[in-house]
């Protein structure tokens, strides 16, 4: 998979670990249920942290553990669903998260310029997408009508 952090296309350190599997040497994602499960363990690993919320996630019932975390996963199942919007523009504006959100999942090129604009900041892309592509489509637009986070 290709990252694009900032708008360079930049080597992935971070890693998603299923909750059933042994957590790797340094950069580890983990679910909402194994950090509700875990979170104690995972805190005194002294490690990078990330967390990985769904998009039926509660960005509130995070709230206070966020200075844990370096690095917002926010998954999109289906590119219709919105929802990762939301959770980052209330993580930059409302909970003044300033950590690294990242996007991962089905979203297109075409999201990506709004996605930015509400405090993504970087994109894990599918594999068929190019970087450079979608790096370019983030300067598509040279107006904007709605506030932005960035």
């Amino acid at each position: 998979m290709q990252l694009i952090k900032d708008k360079q296309v930049t080597q992935d350190s971070w890693a998603f670990i299923a909750d059933d599997a042994p957590l790797n040497a340094d950069f580890n994602i983990v679910s909402q249920a194994r950090w509700r499960k875990e979170g104690v363990d995972l805190i005194n690993r002294k490690d990078a942290l990330g967390l990985r919320l769904e998009s039926g996630a509660v960005v509130e019932e995070i709230v206070a553990d966020l200075k844990h975390f370096q690095l917002i996963e926010l998954h999109i199942p289906v590119f219709t669903d919105g929802r990762a919007f939301t959770h980052a523009r209330l993580l930059r504006s409302r909970f003044d998260f300033t950590g690294d959100i990242r996007v991962s999942g089905d979203f297109m090129r075409d999201q990506v310029f709004y996605l930015s604009r509400v405090g993504v900041s970087s994109f894990e892309l599918n594999d068929q997408d190019s970087a450079l592509e979608v790096i370019a489509s983030m300067d598509d637009f040279s107006v904007q009508y709605q506030d932005s986070v960035a």
